[in-house]
């Protein structure tokens, strides 16, 4: 039985199997792999993985896709939302994510890889352009912002491939990329994505003036620790570089 996609919860199936070849590459699958696949729909990319990896560990949460999703080889499939399963318990443990991501969820699911699927070294996603623009977007570009700081300060691109608005039903109104990317560093300490996340609170304020609106200092404080950073009073956040946010949170500490 055929499934309609759900608009409210970003549904867009894969349905040229073509891309899966990129994906293959971009991924670097290889047969000992553990591959953790958000939002599997139909199975395409699942069955996929399947035949080349070790495990698949399919999260889905749309019931109505359980028919699809049967008797697949090497494959569990986990019913619920990625975002409040605990995916780090997963056995055996993933260590690549690979995923034609759901639009509504794709940055959250992303960011949160980062610190809670400490396994996992290597992303191949398919997102909306825009989105994976955002992830290695160069400081003081238009699409940089929190989410850049954060996976450029964890990950580092290894790929990227724009997509065919062909290779889904039903086909979507905007865009679509691959990006792969892999793993440089453990995570991100709390602390430093607070301030992140403060400073690009609001974009057409400065940095310290987001960080004293987020509660996490005074805009006096802010200030006296964006000095001892190199950096002025009327700094915006689009101005630093990733790693500059670890010196300013330490300097905020």
């Amino acid at each position: 039985m055929r499934v309609a996609p759900k608009k409210h919860l970003g549904q867009h199936f894969l349905v040229d199997e073509n891309i899966l070849r990129v994906i293959d590459r971009l991924a670097e699958l290889e047969e000992g792999d553990v591959v953790l696949e958000i939002g599997p729909g139909r199975g395409v990319l699942t069955r996929f993985l399947a035949e080349r990896v070790a495990h698949v560990h399919a999260v889905e949460l749309d019931r109505s896709l359980e028919g699809g999703l049967r008797d697949l080889q090497r494959t569990d499939v986990h019913w619920g939302d990625a975002l409040a399963l605990d995916l780090a318990t997963l056995e055996p443990t993933p260590n690549k994510l690979v995923s034609n991501l759901p639009y509504n969820v794709a940055t959250p699911i992303v960011v949160e890889s980062l610190d809670r699927l400490p396994s996992v070294e290597r992303w191949c996603v398919m997102v909306q352009r825009e989105v994976a623009d955002r992830f290695f977007a160069e400081p003081g570009s238009k699409a940089y912002g929190a989410v850049s700081v954060l996976l450029q300060l964890a990950t580092e691109r290894t790929g990227f491939h724009p997509v065919s608005r062909e290779v889904f039903r039903p086909r979507p109104n905007v865009a679509s990329a691959l990006v792969a990317f892999r793993r440089t560093a453990p995570g991100i300490q709390p602390r430093v994505k607070r301030v992140v996340e403060a400073s690009f609170a609001h974009r057409r304020k400065t940095l310290a003036n987001s960080v004293a609106l987020a509660g996490l200092a005074t805009r006096d404080d802010a200030i006296v620790a964006l000095g001892a950073i190199g950096r002025g009073a009327a700094v915006r956040a689009e101005e630093l570089a990733p790693r500059d946010f670890l010196e300013l949170a330490d300097a905020l500490a």
